[in-house]
């Protein structure tokens, strides 16, 4: 989103205005109503029902009813985002020309518009169902800071997503401004060149030979490349295109390859499901966060409502285990594991599914060994925990997640193409993006592996991991 107009600049402010009225009564309040025994309803929020399970994880100010109550957040948020695209459909039928959000795409079908946010807005012009936000930025809750760039970029994102002033909560805006800092070092080596190179004349090839070479740079890899551009180039030579406007529809061109795997999977977010067993596993090379990205994932599945266990099949690493146990205590989730030493991984995930299935949990989280995609011995380690897992819950819905560092680039890439043969991949988990200057590799795993892009994580507090929202990451990847 290059620059904020005066409308967009306005809207931000009633926000901001808003938020630091919502955290201020927050602080005249807490006083009073902490040794009360029942929870007490902030003044903000005087239409708002009581929800003792999840009181601290809703936005202040949320509309009274909403029809996905007792359901989970993630399940929610999925509901909600099909109720959205719903709407919108209609809203297309009746109006043969809609108005296209800023930044967006002319298709109101396409969920890469509206994105896949965990805090999906209601219908369009009814007050419908609140956004179900989760709080990130550590353990602690974040706090409302200046009224900069980040908040007025973070405000017009969730705009141009079709919400309402009742509907931003300090949550989301403290998430988008750490992922916009956290793309900050593969933005200011693309998007400053590109603007440069554009300057303020009409494209020409030569300027889209230019942009091919800064996009694989990026890691944004070949395929992609070339699927993006081809596009470009085609409407190209059929009219003239100014260069703001062949960046928005770089952004439509990169959105669609994101989006493209999420529709193919049949499933816009990714969430346990009810009424059956759940087991995902996480895998990927050493170091780029399988552990700490699994207790993450805990936290946000019992905030949601789910009962979970881990299993620490980790057995190769030194004080693996101990590791899951304490992400385990900070969520207050049950950890199976073998104290023996190189005990056998699928002996470990073994007891946990049993342990699950007595109890009748939901989710089963597997923690499993780093190795090398090369090495061929640990990967068939791998697949004999699948198999374990396929011959004790036939029934279960299993999940095999990458967990991919995007500091490592097309590296990365190679990581899930080998990983895709053994261990079924059907989704990605991109890590440690406040601090790499190749996030363009999401494009690369969605478009070369066919993989869907399903978590993001942009730090190293327990909530800092969040759902992946194509239209948040490329506004971030190419604000300029």
């Amino acid at each position: 989103m290059a620059g904020v107009d005066s409308e967009a600049l306005e809207w931000a402010r009633q926000a901001y205005a808003r938020l630091k009225a919502q955290q201020e009564a927050n602080r005249q309040q807490a006083p009073v109503s902490s040794p009360e025994p029942a929870p007490q309803q902030d003044p903000a929020q005087d239409s708002q029902p009581s929800e003792p399970a999840q009181a601290a994880e809703v936005p202040i100010g949320q509309p009274a009813a909403s029809p996905g109550q007792g359901l989970s957040l993630l399940e929610q948020a999925a509901a909600q985002r099909a109720e959205r695209q719903r709407q919108l459909l209609a809203l297309a039928i009746e109006e043969p020309a809609p108005q296209v959000p800023p930044g967006g795409s002319s298709d109101p079908s396409d969920p890469g518009t509206w994105g896949a946010t965990i805090a999906a807005s209601g219908p369009v012009g009814a007050p419908g169902p609140a956004p179900q936000t989760l709080a990130t930025g550590g353990d602690a809750e974040p706090q409302l800071g200046a009224f900069d760039a980040d908040f007025t970029w973070s405000a017009e994102v969730l705009a141009a997503q079709g919400r309402r002033l009742d509907q931003v909560s300090l949550e989301e805006i403290d998430w988008l401004g750490r992922l916009r800092r956290g793309l900050e070092k593969t933005r200011r080596n693309f998007v400053t060149q590109l603007l440069t190179n554009l300057g303020d004349d009409p494209l020409t090839p030569e300027a889209l030979d230019e942009l091919e070479t800064l996009l694989l740079r990026a890691d944004v890899g070949v395929k992609a490349t070339d699927q993006a551009l081809g596009a470009l180039r085609e409407r190209l030579n059929v009219e003239v295109v100014d260069p703001s406007e062949g960046i928005r529809f770089l952004k439509d061109q990169l959105k669609e390859l994101l989006e493209a795997p999420i529709r193919a999977s049949g499933s816009a977010l990714l969430a346990p499901q009810r009424d059956r067993l759940n087991v995902w596993l996480l895998v990927g090379v050493n170091g780029v966060g399988k552990t700490t990205t699994l207790g993450k994932l805990a936290n946000l599945a019992t905030r949601s409502g789910y009962s979970c266990l881990i299993a620490a099949a980790d057995t190769f690493r030194a004080a693996a285990v101990e590791q899951v146990r304490v992400w385990g205590d900070r969520s207050g989730v049950t950890v199976v594991s073998n104290p023996s030493a190189n005990a056998d991984p699928a002996a470990v995930v073994f007891d946990a599914i049993g342990a699950a299935q007595s109890k009748g949990l939901d989710l089963v989280l597997v923690d499993t060994a780093g190795r090398l995609q090369t090495k061929h011995n640990l990967m068939e380690e791998l697949a004999k925990v699948r198999r374990i897992v396929d011959r004790l819950a036939p029934e279960a819905a299993v999940e095999s997640l990458l967990v991919l560092d995007a500091s490592q680039g097309q590296n990365g890439l190679r990581q899930a193409m080998a990983f895709a043969k053994a261990a079924g991949l059907t989704g990605v988990v991109l890590t440690k993006l406040d601090g790499s200057a190749r996030g363009g590799v999401a494009l690369a795993v969605a478009s070369e592996a066919g993989l869907p892009i399903r978590f993001i994580g942009a730090g190293e507090g327990i909530r800092d991991l969040r759902p992946f929202n194509s239209f948040e990451f490329v506004e971030a990847l190419l604000d300029g």
